[in-house]
């Protein structure tokens, strides 16, 4: 099994929608993928509440079984539309990807 996870800093205002809008744009979307998107094994995609300045605003947790798989996933064109949207609003970004 694979994991991916991934965190971003949503900015203020981007798109004429606020942070929050864009969080639940994003939620949305990507929680979406998983019936168009035979190769997910599981999705889920949380939005922060925390305030600390350390904190990242919206997580992806997803489950591939192997990395061909997640490869599969990052060209198919229902996640590039998604993440077209994403990088948008996006301020920044970290990744994590490993076998479990």
């Amino acid at each position: 099994m694979v994991k991916h996870i991934v965190m971003w800093k949503l900015k203020e205002e981007a798109e004429g929608k606020t942070k929050k809008e864009n969080a639940e744009i994003i939620k949305n979307s990507l929680e979406s993928l998983k019936n168009k998107i035979s190769e997910i094994v599981e999705i889920e995609v949380g939005i922060n509440w925390n305030d600390s300045d350390a904190a990242y605003d919206v997580v992806l947790y997803s489950v591939f079984n192997t990395r061909e798989d997640l490869d599969s996933y990052q060209v198919n064109p229902h996640h590039v539309e998604a993440a077209g949207y994403i990088k948008k609003v996006v301020e920044s970004r970290i990744v994590a990807d490993y076998d479990k």
